[in-house]
């Protein structure tokens, strides 16, 4: 059984090039696959491996400045969800695009997996889905807010162009792990907002905490990784991933006209030119000689 761990802290790193490498070797050393972002604002990503495996990864990032009360999530997977494993250093750890945003100063009210549902099911709260239009495509809490942004970095203009539909309510916010939140809280709290709060540990910590029963959440959280999306009990769902577009798709999706395996789904269709069709081809097809000889595609 493979262990699967969402992280992320918020923390100072004046030099996280310096830190990388001793990250890295640790990873690979155990046998450890997946991505982790690092900035000068902390750290975020998801691993996979063995128990002791991840347990000295987990150690070799509580060890680092300012993340000794990391705090992560774990759900497990029958199969190795990563092909490889990649440290990457960015401007941001989530990317808001926002230079006063500031998680460490101030953020909203953390609410409790087992609290949530009083706190949206009240009408003068105001649900909002931080995630991505693809994301929010498979699933999300009843009553939820859809953006539909793009990418994060459209929160900020999402919000300027509707706040006014919100003006009296206090704002919820849910994301996958809760990395967004933490942003996206601070945000509204420099807009002038004062009832800001969201959902600790995400949906993953609600999915796990939550008994199916007493849930509202509907349809399958969609996760960065092989599995593709979670439901409840964190159990793996019914999706996979367009190899081009990397969206979910169910199995209605593959039976559409103009799928093509690891090339095209019906949400992406219009998205390519014929020379990136091309090279997804190239890639499927060199894929399928990989897994002929039972051998891993690293460019997968």
């Amino acid at each position: 059984m493979i262990t699967v761990v969402a992280l992320y802290q918020f923390t100072r790193f004046p030099d996280p090039a310096a830190l990388k490498p001793g990250l890295v070797e640790t990873c690979v050393s155990h046998g450890v696959k997946g991505s982790l972002l690092m900035a000068r604002e902390g750290i975020n990503g998801t691993i996979a491996g063995t128990r002791d495996g991840i347990d000295a990864v987990l150690a070799a990032i509580r060890a680092l400045p300012g993340c000794e009360g990391l705090e992560w999530k774990e759900s497990f997977a029958e199969e190795m969800p990563f092909g490889r494993m990649k440290v990457k250093l960015k401007r941001e750890i989530v990317t808001m695009g926002q230079p006063d945003v500031d998680p460490l100063a101030r953020v909203g009210n953390y609410v409790s997996a087992r609290e949530w549902n009083a706190l949206i099911a009240d009408p003068d709260t105001v649900v909002i889905d931080t995630r991505n239009d693809y994301e929010v495509a498979i699933g999300t809490f009843k009553g939820a807010v859809d953006p539909k942004t793009r990418a994060f970095g459209e929160f900020p203009d999402w919000w300027q162009a509707h706040r006014q539909e919100f003006a009296g309510k206090r704002i919820a916010m849910f994301c996958t792990g809760g990395v967004r939140c933490e942003k996206s809280t601070n945000y509204l709290l420099g807009q002038g907002l004062n009832e800001v709060y969201h959902l600790k540990g995400g949906i993953l910590k609600y999915l796990e905490d939550v008994p199916e029963a007493e849930s509202l959440w509907q349809g399958q959280c969609f996760v960065f990784d092989d599995r593709v999306s979670v439901g409840h009990g964190l159990q793996p769902g019914g999706f996979t991933s367009c190899g081009a577009c990397r969206r979910p798709v169910t199995p209605e999706d593959r039976a559409q006209t103009g799928f093509e395996e690891g090339v095209a789904c019906p949400a992406c269709l219009g998205e390519y030119s014929a020379a990136d069709r091309g090279r997804f081809r190239e890639r499927q097809r060199q894929m399928e000689l990989a897994s002929k000889r039972g051998e891993p595609h690293l460019g997968a």
